[in-house]
């Protein structure tokens, strides 16, 4: 039998082992309706009663055997369980030990070993905001608890798809929302063996008892507490400066990489869309996982491993060990160039790094490269682009066309706006240092003057506000202004 380690700790939830209760009581329940199901036996309406049951009963089965290698997977334990799905009757035996011998000693309460930060006592007296997001699962909202702490909190949504389609099947309110609520225990079982800065951090969780709270008359509520973040506006980040969208898609490929070598093995995201990230602070999270697989794809040659896109198909090798070698680490990186590099990473980058642009565009557009490289590269990018290296053709001379005045901001400005801008009122923009500042003001025909205030952006750089003139100067000891000596003398329109 599997030997569970302190990895596993983490993984052992209280969520996970409290609402196990639950699905047991529900379990003797479906058994016993069952059996007195089949004493009463011979009207159609009681033979389908015991169907729904029986169904409603394989389905929670179903459900607990995907989470279980999610406490335990390693090595080739993960592999073994993974054959026994495709080659059953290669592993019948251990996987009839491994799904229900585990699940007993967690339900046991054996593997507790650790409390979240945040539990139910957390959410009393909270401040209920507006809600950030729905699905066919999940609900998020936004809310604020009682030391004014803003979370996340995710739960089923009980007027959702799938739980109107599971009432539909089964007619079982208490049965339905056991079931549905899986994707979420499952959620919260990965978030706690995942932990990434690209991942949302699973602050707690709630699992309230049959009878309390809002289900006084059917199975406990399983809530997330999570950091919050907002949904990702893919319009408005594509109206956002490139360094903001490059960070995007930095954390994306830091992400990958961390999921093609997981304490889970490689991490395949199924339903890989934009909607299934959020932002915390500028920086991208993923905050669904409930659809990420861990099983490899087994192969018997190269054409079992297949990946289709709707605009184009690749064939991956089928390694000795019979598994598609890298699929989910190609899937995932082919899906971030069709949703994120496209749209968000060439588009107006730096003249100095478009030739490194291009290159990623170009290998993980038709996958020659893998997460490692293509993760290289964007370090390489990230490096230039924070010293500076990537501007060493701008003119020195242009220095003389300035005159700088320390301790000093300006009053009275006059604004235009360019694109793209770090302020929708004004022109406000990213530069390295006070030279690549005179550069693009001397681009820009209306500027007359910028200023550094000292305010910094993710990578370290300062944020110039470029305008075509003002009234007067303030004294300021963070600010510098510099001033265009061929427009200085020029009328500044105020």
């Amino acid at each position: 039998m599997p030997v569970l380690g302190s990895p596993l700790c983490a993984a052992a939830l209280l969520a996970f082992v409290v609402s196990s209760v639950s699905v047991s009581l529900l379990i003797r329940s479906l058994q016993l309706g069952a059996k007195k199901g089949n004493m009463t036996k011979g009207t159609a309406e009681d033979q389908d009663l015991n169907w729904r049951r029986s169904a409603l009963l394989h389905q929670l089965n179903e459900r607990r055997k995907e989470i279980i290698p999610l406490l335990s997977a390693r090595g080739s334990e993960k592999k073994m369980l993974a054959e026994s799905r495709y080659f059953p009757q290669q592993h019948q035996s251990f996987s009839a030990m491994f799904d229900y011998n585990l699940w007993n000693e967690i339900t046991d309460g054996s593997r507790r070993m650790l409390m979240d930060e945040m539990d139910c006592d957390s959410l009393v007296g909270v401040q209920t905001g507006n809600v950030l997001g729905s699905g066919y699962t999940k609900l998020v909202l936004k809310v604020v608890l009682r030391e004014d702490q803003p979370v996340a909190l995710k739960f089923v949504n009980e007027q959702g798809n799938d739980m109107e389609k599971c009432l539909q099947d089964f007619g079982d309110p208490r049965g339905c929302l056991e079931l549905v609520a899986y994707k979420l225990k499952k959620e919260i079982v990965l978030l706690q063996r995942l932990k990434h800065p690209n991942i949302i951090k699973l602050r707690g969780h709630c699992m309230e008892e049959p009878g309390q709270g809002l289900e006084r008359d059917g199975g406990g509520r399983v809530t997330a507490i999570l950091e919050q973040g907002y949904p990702l506006q893919m319009i408005q980040l594509l109206q956002s400066p490139w360094e903001e969208r490059f960070r995007v898609c930095l954390g994306l490929v830091r992400l990958l990489h961390f999921l093609s070598r997981s304490p889970l093995g490689s991490v395949g995201l199924l339903d890989f869309q934009p909607r299934q990230f959020v932002l915390v602070s500028g920086e991208l999270k993923l905050t669904d996982l409930d659809d990420a697989s861990v099983e490899e794809t087994p192969c018997r040659s190269d054409r079992d491993c297949l990946l289709q896109f709707p605009h184009r198909n690749f064939t991956l090798p089928c390694s000795a060990a019979r598994f598609c070698r890298d699929l989910n680490q190609k899937r995932n990186l082919y899906n971030a160039y069709r949703y994120f590099f496209t749209y968000l990473l060439p588009h107006q980058a730096p003249p100095g790094l478009t030739h490194l642009v291009d290159h990623i565009m170009n290998s993980t557009g038709e996958l020659r490269a893998d997460i490692n490289q293509t993760l290289g590269s964007f370090e390489e990018i990230l490096l230039l682009y924070k010293s500076g290296l990537h501007l060493d053709n701008l003119p020195p001379s242009i220095i003389r066309d300035y005159t700088v005045m320390r301790g000093l901001a300006t009053a009275g400005d006059v604004e235009y706006r360019c694109w793209p801008s770090f302020s929708p009122r004004g022109c406000v923009l990213a530069v390295h240092s006070a030279l690549e500042g005179m550069a693009l003001c001397s681009a820009h025909p209306q500027c007359t003057s910028f200023s550094l205030s000292g305010e910094t952006t993710w990578s370290g750089h300062l944020l110039a506000s470029f305008r075509s003139g003002f009234s007067h100067l303030l004294p300021d000891g963070r600010s510098e202004v510099y001033l265009r000596r061929a427009k200085a003398s020029e009328p500044s329109g105020v």
